[in-house]
């Protein structure tokens, strides 16, 4: 599995992890065993949030005895994110994941908090070893800029931001403001939301072509062509051990640079929106 430094100041993190919305509204057993199938594989960073309803509880049966081999991450909700409220939201997060910390903590979407309260909680809850790093999700270049104007320099780790080969609006000034201020970025919803392109169309045939080529699945290609930049990482969910296994291998898969050019533009990004697509 491929590793890439975690922001400025993290630690080498797969490439490949695994996220879990979703995850608990199927077979629990289910779901514990492709996580734990996952971090065998060598999906190490798990991402969850509060707002994902009973997955932290399924996370925790699944990383039970072998946290310290993992990168965790959950998430606070805006309606959360006062300075006390984050705080309490970690807390209660931290208990249902039956764990001492969390290795980086997102507010999961701008609200009508003043980001200068959570990135206080985020501080205090650093300086308590309750969170080892904090970052955000949603968060367009604009809103990147005010946030590094309340926090400083370097303070950051990650934006978690939507992501797939039919939405590549984080190409045109998300991805790169990362890359200039040492963030990472991570791909939610890395095979897009019930609309992964289908083999019978021309950009789905050209993604099946490369698979075949590499003995691989168009998933699995999908997922090395979005992680191809130094800052990028992705969290596709399993809900079985024989996705999960799939996931994984993308994180050693190695594409030629023709390979993606033929994605690029089998898959162009278009035209930068008005707003940063979200779910």
């Amino acid at each position: 599995m491929q590793t890439k430094k975690f922001g400025n100041n993290g630690p080498q993190v797969s490439v490949i992890g695994q996220g879990t919305w979703y995850l608990d509204r199927g077979d629990r057993k289910a779901a514990v065993a492709a996580l734990k199938r996952g971090i065998d594989a060598g999906m190490t960073h798990i991402d969850t949030a509060e707002m994902y309803g009973d997955a932290e509880l399924v996370i925790a049966d699944a990383i039970t005895g072998r946290r310290d081999g993992l990168f965790l991450v959950s998430k606070v909700l805006p309606s959360n994110a006062s300075r006390r409220g984050t705080i309490t939201a970690c807390e209660r997060s931290l208990k249902r994941l039956k764990t001492d910390r969390l290795d980086c903590y997102l507010l999961h979407w701008r609200g009508t908090t003043p980001l200068a309260e959570t990135v206080a909680a985020f501080d205090e809850l650093i300086a308590a070893g309750k969170i080892r790093s904090w970052g955000v999700s949603n968060f367009d270049a604009d809103d990147l800029d005010e946030l590094r104007d309340v926090a400083g320099e370097g303070n950051i780790a990650c934006n978690q931001v939507l992501y797939h080969l039919q939405e590549r609006a984080i190409e045109h000034a998300v991805i790169p403001w990362c890359e200039r201020h040492g963030v990472a970025v991570v791909a939610y919803s890395p095979f897009g939301h019930n609309d992964f392109p289908l083999a019978s169309t021309k950009a789905g045939t050209v993604l099946q072509s490369i698979a075949e080529k590499h003995k691989a699945t168009p998933r699995q290609v999908a997922l090395s062509f979005l992680t191809r930049l130094p800052s990028v990482l992705a969290i596709p969910k399993a809900s079985n051990v024989e996705h999960a296994a799939e996931n994984a291998v993308a994180g050693t898969l190695k594409l030629s640079a023709d390979e993606f050019a033929a994605l690029d533009a089998a898959f162009p990004r278009g035209p930068k929106p008005r707003s940063l697509p979200m779910l």
